[in-house]
């Protein structure tokens, strides 16, 4: 396979050398910078400095890892060309154009993954084996808690010029750290209402939202939240979710998630193993991807409506937020 890579910053190099380990040898890359990274540890591959001059190179799937704002433009280009598309979250900055690009891989036949590697956490994906199963009977709730300190992200740049922080480039916690939004919707199905209270509440120079409580009703009854923050230290992230016949607790420090049930009189301990590693997961959903490309699947195991879901709900909290503010000024 010929796979060429848009945007060589964290997160671009790291799908690079996890499909090199993965026996793709034909690669290509599209970059107008190195981030400040060093790049001998990337494996051999085509530069390329124009997204058109890279689809004469006639890839046969195209990862769209530039900033948020830039997702679209690109991935209707590439997909115009006949490309399949791994597309990083969140899928776009807002919605114009989304819709055309649904169309556009349909009438193509294009397969589309987004970037939400949580899918691929092994933990996460006996969580979701024991939901299914109602282990944990009817759920009522779920919280998600995820912060973390903004310039310690990538500390060889300065985090005011990343798309993290700056509004036209898509950052803010909604749009950037979404993931809770996607696997809150794959573990307990789609969301019916959002409600949002938040905005740019530290001393971070940045001018997005650095901080959202984010509230949900989910379409079967249950109830959940999601925070977000951008000036945690340390970092935390973890999930809670409540069931009639118990509760499951995960911990990303740990990586473990531990199972209460039978009215807590049973308690299981899950674990990623003694060797797990965060890579682990971009490396198996990059793994995924290529199989349903090889394979010729119809579907993906993090489909673009799944994307676009995500991120209408990261807009209509920040459309909330937004509002809110202007009646507060």
């Amino acid at each position: 396979m010929k796979i060429l890579i848009i945007g060589l910053g964290s997160i671009g190099r790291r799908h690079m050398k996890n499909l090199a380990a993965l026996g793709v040898r034909q690669l290509a890359a599209v970059t107008q910078s190195r981030g400040g990274l060093f790049s001998d540890s990337l494996p051999p591959f085509l530069s390329f400095e124009r997204l058109e001059t890279a689809l004469e190179w006639a890839p046969d799937a195209v990862f769209i890892c530039n900033p948020s704002a830039m997702h679209l433009e690109t991935a209707l280009t590439a997909a115009k060309a006949g490309c399949h598309l791994f597309l990083e979250k969140p899928v776009s900055h807002n919605l114009e154009g989304i819709y055309e690009l649904e169309q556009l891989v349909e009438q193509q036949s294009l397969l589309v993954q987004v970037g939400f590697q949580f899918r691929f956490h092994g933990v996460f994906q006996q969580i979701k084996a024991a939901l299914d199963r109602g282990q944990l009977g009817k759920i009522l709730a779920a919280h998600a808690h995820w912060g973390e300190y903004l310039p310690d992200w990538h500390p060889w740049e300065d985090y005011r010029q990343s798309y993290s922080a700056r509004e036209a480039l898509g950052g803010g916690v909604l749009r950037t750290l979404c993931h809770p939004f996607d696997y809150l919707r794959w573990f307990l199905g789609d969301v019916a209402t959002v409600h949002a209270i938040g905005g740019h509440l530290s001393d971070l120079e940045t001018d997005t939202e650095d901080a959202a409580l984010v509230s949900l009703k989910f379409a079967q009854g249950a109830i959940g939240s999601v925070y977000l923050d951008y000036v945690s230290r340390p970092a935390q992230h973890h999930l809670q979710i409540i069931g009639e016949k118990g509760r499951i607790e995960w911990d990303n420090a740990s990586g473990e998630a531990k199972m209460y049930s039978r009215g807590g009189a049973a308690v299981e301990a899950i674990s990623p193993g003694i060797f797990f590693e965060r890579n682990e997961m971009f490396r198996a959903e990059v793994a995924a991807f290529l199989d349903a490309v090889k394979q010729g699947r119809e579907t993906t195991a993090c489909t673009l409506q799944d994307g676009i879901r995500a991120l209408e709900i990261a807009l209509q909290a920040k459309m909330i937020l937004e509002k809110t503010a202007l009646e507060v000024a």
